[in-house]
């Protein structure tokens, strides 16, 4: 059974929200990142977390402003696309999940959606040594910058087929990396996953991805490719 519980994240001086879910025995901590305008509750992040859980991973959705900095926000999007704050918040839910009994332990993966993806691998670059992995879900990681080429965790980029522009935003940007790194395309899918089984064939490249043995010690780029994706029907 899953426990599930309400955790507060210090972070530059405040204390952010999260929502932390451990099965027993998990074999991984999954840190969500979620895109633009959107919170921990976003219904997508939601879907695929439950999945990872069923999977045997743990999963910390979490917000990634102050209820101060969301109220500016939602009147100047101003926040959301600081990639640097957001990956500093990131950062400090890092720091904390290392210092929780729970888990310490545990190997740490980072999903990142949209802009999230950015702050996801901003932080990989930031905690070399504690993150293990990192995913991509439509993302835009040509936003993290010079923070690219000092990821070393192994990156999973997903993209939709029918999502062009970020398509080739994930192409441009796997090229500066210099971790291993594979772009897995859900064909038929739009920016949202919102097409019958596009998200669910999210939820299985990253959950493959999370608990590929081997991650800790992947060294060098294996070079940006495309792999099929799950047979899962809608």
């Amino acid at each position: 059974m899953v426990t599930s519980q309400a955790v507060s994240i210090p972070a530059d001086g405040s204390a952010i929200a999260g929502d932390l879910a451990l099965p027993p025995q998990s074999g991984a901590v999954v840190l969500f990142a979620h895109g633009s305008g959107s919170s921990r509750h976003s219904p997508r992040n939601r879907a695929v977390a439950a999945s990872l859980q069923d999977a045997g991973l743990g999963t910390l959705l979490m917000d990634l402003l102050t209820e101060q900095e969301e109220q500016v926000d939602m009147v100047t999007a101003r926040h959301r696309f600081d990639i640097g704050l957001l990956g500093r918040r990131l950062v400090s839910a890092i720091d904390w999940l290392a210092e929780e009994p729970a888990t310490a332990g545990l190997p740490l993966g980072l999903f990142g959606a949209s802009t999230g993806a950015a702050a996801a691998l901003v932080a990989a670059a930031e905690r070399p040594g504690r993150v293990r992995s990192v995913v991509s879900r439509g993302g835009r990681p040509d936003l993290a910058g010079d923070a690219l080429s000092r990821v070393r965790a192994p990156v999973l980029l997903i993209v939709g087929g029918d999502d062009r522009a970020v398509l080739e935003m994930n192409r441009e940007a796997g090229a500066a990396l210099r971790a291993p790194h594979r772009m897995h395309v859900v064909p038929g899918a739009t920016h949202l996953f919102e097409e019958p089984g596009a998200l669910e064939a999210v939820a299985a490249a990253a959950a493959d991805w999370f608990l590929r043995p081997g991650h800790e010690t992947q060294t060098g780029p294996t070079g940006p490719s495309v792999v099929p994706p799950p047979e899962e029907g809608p």
